[in-house]
This record gives C-alpha cells, sequence and structure tokens, in this order.
C-alpha cells in the first residue's frame, strides 16, 4: 500500500501526520511511505530523517498523494487539494465534521474519510485518541502562554526586598486540557482553582493540587452534567445563572484565568462575560482555549490578544498544540499509526470495517455517501 504525508497548507498549522519512528514501522509493514518535501520542517523533522526511516520524498502535493491508498494529514483535505487524490482513497485527518463545507464533495470522490475527532472515548481507543493527545499539550501551553503574558511571578518568593504572593489563577473546564493546566499551574507554584460542571471531575481536580469550585446541583441536574463519552453538556438556564454568578466572583479574584470548555457539535457556551472581564484585575489574563469555537468569553478574538480598558488581557491564540509541534506531532502521529491497525490488514490490504466501533464512529464518508450525520443502522 502507498501512504501519503502531504504538506499541511492550513494557516498556522506547524504539525506532521507521521513522523520518522511511524514511518519505520509503516515500511516494516510493507507499506511504501511517501512524504512531500518540507512536510516535517516546522515540527523538527528534516526530509533527510524520513529518508532515513525509509520514505520517498516528492517535490510537491500532487505528487505525493497521486495514487496514494491512504494519506494522513492533519488537516481534513481542502478544496483545491481534492481532486489530486485517487478515487477511493482513505483519508485520515482532523476533519472537523461538523462544520466541514467538504464533506459532499469528499462523497463526490469517492474517498474514506475519517475524521480523528470522532474516535470513541472508550478505554480501546485510548491509543487513538487524539482530541486527549492534543488537548494535553494545549493545557500545558495556555499556563506557559499566561505566564508570558502575566506582568507578575507564578510562584511566591521570599526575597530580601519582601514576599510577593503566588498567582491565583482559575481553571474553567476540567476536562484533559483543563487538568493539565492544573497540574502547569501548581508546578509553576501558583493557587489553583477549577470548576466544572461534571461532579465527577472533582476527584481529578483535588488529585492534583487543586481546588474544585462547584454549583450545587440537584439530583437530575447530576444526570444531565455528563454525556456517555465523558463531554460536559449543555446544562438548564437556572443552572447556567448560578454558575454565571460563581465564575463572575472567582474570576474577580483571580490573576489568570483559562477556559477550556467545549461541547460537541455546538459553539463553545459562555463562561466568562464582559463584565466580569470588566472586573478583573489589572494586569489580569484570560486565555481562552476555544476561540476557534467561538470562544468562553465574547470579547476573545481568535489568533490576537486583546487588552481591554481595564488592563486585562485575552489571548485568543488557536492551535495552541502547534506552537508545540515536535511534540504534538509525535503524539499525532502514534495516534494515527494505532489508528491505521484497524484498516491496513497484511494480506488483505486496506479494509473497511464498519463492525468495529472505531472505525464506525470515525468514518464520515464511504461509497460516494455523508455517513456523518445519519442515525447507524440497528
Amino acid at each position: 500500500m502507498k501512504i501519503a504525508i502531504p504538506r499541511e497548507t492550513a494557516a498556522r498549522e506547524t504539525r506532521v501526520a507521521a513522523t520518522p519512528e511511524t514511518v519505520k514501522k509503516y515500511v516494516a509493514a510493507g507499506h511504501a511511505v511517501v512524504v512531500q518535501s518540507g512536510a516535517g520542517v516546522e515540527s523538527a523533522i528534516p526530509d533527510a530523517a524520513f529518508v532515513e526511516a525509509g520514505a520517498t520524498i516528492a517535490a510537491d502535493y500532487a505528487a505525493t498523494v497521486g495514487g496514494a491508498d491512504v494519506v494522513l494529514k492533519v488537516r481534513a483535505p481542502a478544496a483545491d487539494e481534492i481532486g489530486a487524490l485517487k478515487e477511493g482513497a482513505a483519508v485520515i485527518a482532523l476533519c472537523d465534521p461538523y462544520r466541514n463545507p467538504l464533506l459532499a464533495d469528499y462523497a463526490a470522490r469517492r474517498l474514506d474519510v475519517y475524521a480523528m475527532e470522532q474516535v470513541p472515548r472508550t478505554t480501546r481507543a485510548q491509543a487513538m485518541d487524539v482530541l486527549s493527545s492534543q488537548a494535553n499539550i494545549a493545557g500545558y501551553k495556555a499556563v506557559l502562554l499566561a505566564t508570558e503574558f502575566y506582568p507578575r511571578f507564578m510562584p511566591m518568593m521570599m526575597t530580601a526586598a519582601g514576599t510577593v504572593k503566588p498567582a491565583r489563577v482559575l481553571i474553567l473546564g476540567a476536562g484533559v486540557a483543563g487538568l493539565q493546566a492544573i497540574a502547569t499551574a501548581k508546578r509553576l507554584g501558583a493557587v489553583v482553582e477549577a470548576f466544572d460542571v461534571r461532579p465527577a471531575a472533582k476527584e481529578q481536580v483535588e488529585s492534583l493540587g487543586g481546588k474544585f469550585v462547584e454549583v450545587p446541583l440537584n439530583d437530575e441536574e447530576k444526570k444531565q452534567a455528563e454525556t456517555a463519552g465523558g463531554y460536559a453538556r449543555e446544562m438548564s438556564e437556572d443552572y447556567k445563572q448560578r454558575q454565571a454568578a460563581l465564575v463572575d466572583k472567582h474570576a474577580r479574584a483571580a490573576d489568570i484565568v483559562i477556559t477550556t470548555a467545549l461541547i460537541p457539535g455546538r459553539p463553545a457556551p459562555v463562561l466568562i462575560q464582559p463584565e466580569t472581564v470588566a472586573g478583573m484585575k489589572p494586569g489580569a489574563v484570560l486565555v481562552d482555549l476555544a476561540v476557534e469555537n467561538g470562544g468562553n468569553c465574547p470579547l476573545s478574538r481568535l489568533n490576537e490578544v486583546v487588552t481591554t480598558d481595564g488592563g486585562v488581557k485575552l489571548v485568543g491564540y488557536g492551535n495552541l498544540a502547534g506552537l508545540v509541534a515536535a511534540d504534538a506531532s509525535s503524539l499525532y502521529a502514534r495516534n494515527l499509526l494505532n489508528f491505521t491497525a484497524l484498516i491496513l490488514d497484511k494480506d488483505k490490504g486496506y479494509v473497511v470495517n464498519r463492525d468495529d466501533d472505531i472505525v464506525a464512529a470515525s468514518l464520515v464518508t464511504h461509497g460516494g455517501e455523508v455517513l456523518f450525520g445519519k442515525p447507524k443502522a440497528a
């Protein structure tokens, strides 16, 4: 089988879908791997490293993907990239299926497109869970970004000139990114609080040394708070009002706020209102990890740092994992390597096993049809 790894063309995308480590394993399994020249440069992987691992280097996109049975990407193919892909090829990438307008175009090309965001959050799928691997990096980087813009120290410091108090950090959303942000902020010496609608997150937050901030829930709200896949779910209006009051109180007391809340298939929930930002301390920093999905704060701007009249900085950088491209690519590439084991058979080649729950959940176009959004067969 020919496996192609093209260079990413999306703005600010620095990652690559394979590394010399994974290329070696594809080649050892009998596959021919073609990498577009320069694909790994921004992830600190020169072409020579791919060649040493057994890959062939192609000069351009068309030469890379032409005739390829499997195409590994970070971002889904753009409109001008579809025509060069072999009909019936498998494309594995982050596809943003809820918002991607090209699903019908992929289907028209009869591509088998696998959206890695759709891999279920199950024990068996953990090694393929790109959302977790990349969110982990984003949570870490969010804290480091906050320290870049925060005009004070993070830890308490006792000096001859006096004592400096530790920074107070509030993390909104205790999923993978939030938990890593808690751990990173604690390592840097901050006092950390965290909020999540899921009561089950309390134990995880406290195990990392954070203080869990919670809105009291009735029995019905406890059932509503978490989806079967472990994601936060949109709550009632009454709950939102109580949540807003609690978040407002703690955000105004914080030096750094990091928001991470996302709801699959919907705009990011608004957690920090403009009036809350107006009441935050001068010099405070808000890092909005949900900015690519509309933001947890209406004042956030994608790929910008906004400074309010009150001196609060809102950091809205997208794709934080791409700011740590070498390690982000390494983890992403391993996720894809593990996933391809489900669809590449040593004897049969490429096989679509729709009885496999991971394959079925991630396959968004197949056989000329758009499968995403269609009810599963009983």
